[in-house]
């Protein structure tokens, strides 16, 4: 058995830092006597703060060097936000375990105004993600959607500094960094469906490296693990990353699995949404099965 420190790959910001910690302690206890400690990789969505995500092809800006990391021995678990972390398997990496899952919902963030529905016409809004702004525009199509790059706190100063009507941020952050008093309403999902794997950290290892595997698992969530690993089946299935408007929502009861996923066009403008259901010990199978739904209902019209 290795004496070696165990290392967590992670990005330096605050919110990946306190996700990177919150796993330190969990795996403290279960890999003692082994130290655990952070190695921080600054990633090509660090290093590029003014471009859009979109404009950046999307597909790893905030995991490949971690992924780099893992693979040539810097790092022997990498912590991700799991929403950031392509579907488009790296031969040599597994993602082994995703502990419970956070809050999932998108959080509506104004000084002005307290509800999203409150919003005057040609209101200004504030976000970075495709999918946020699809589906702003598909509900208020009248609102004007400014592109908004940079951390939590960045993006909260942005709001202030540019007098903007309100931003849209995922609510887990908000609540991670101890920020929840600044939200100022959960957005619906019954229409503004959160990104896949949104309010999950995903941790992945070297398919090689049976010890730090053995470890990792037992952090595994099972209800968690099978509702991402559908959301994900879902994604793949459908060819989409972060470059295509695409949103659900997932939940386990009683060992059933119930998914339900959208696909919107960039300009808000089509909205394809279906629901799907079955063995939560099946979730690749259900997830790809959604994709197949959301594909006859017309979704590879606005893929």
């Amino acid at each position: 058995m290795s004496t070696a420190p165990l290392r967590l790959g992670t990005r330096g910001s605050p919110l990946a830092l306190w996700q990177a910690n919150y796993i330190a302690d969990k795996l403290r206890p279960v890999a003692a006597p082994r130290a655990v400690e952070l190695v921080l990789i600054e990633t090509h969505g660090d290093r590029d703060q003014a471009s859009a995500l979109s404009a950046m092809g999307g597909f790893g800006v905030f995991t490949k060097a971690i992924q780099n990391a893992l693979l040539d021995g810097r790092a022997d678990v990498a912590v991700h936000s799991l929403k950031d972390l392509p579907t488009i398997p790296e031969p040599q990496l597994e993602l082994v375990a995703v502990p419970a899952r956070g809050p999932t919902g998108d959080a509506f963030v104004s000084r002005k105004h307290k509800r999203f529905d409150d919003l005057p016409r040609g209101a200004t809004v504030g976000t970075s993600s495709l999918r946020r702004r699809a589906q702003v525009l598909n509900r208020r199509p009248d609102l004007n959607l400014l592109d908004l790059r940079g951390n939590v706190d960045t993006r909260l100063r942005k709001l202030d500094e540019q007098n903007l009507d309100a931003i849209i941020l995922a609510e887990a952050g908000l609540v991670r960094l101890g920020l929840a008093d600044r939200i100022t309403e959960i957005l619906d999902a019954g229409w503004m469906l959160p990104a896949v794997g949104q309010g999950a950290i995903g941790l992945e290892c070297r398919s090689d490296d049976a010890e730090t595997k053995s470890l990792v698992t037992q952090l595994r969530c099972p209800d968690t693990f099978a509702r991402v690993q559908a959301e994900r089946a879902m994604l793949y299935a459908l060819g989409g990353g972060c470059l295509v408007p695409i949103g659900t929502t997932s939940k386990v009861l009683d060992g059933v699995l119930t998914v339900r996923g959208s696909v919107l066009s960039t300009d808000g403008k089509r909205r394809i949404v279906a629901t799907h259901s079955g063995l939560a010990s099946a979730p690749l199978a259900l997830g790809q099965e959604l994709a197949a739904m959301l594909l006859a209902e017309g979704a590879n019209e606005v893929l």
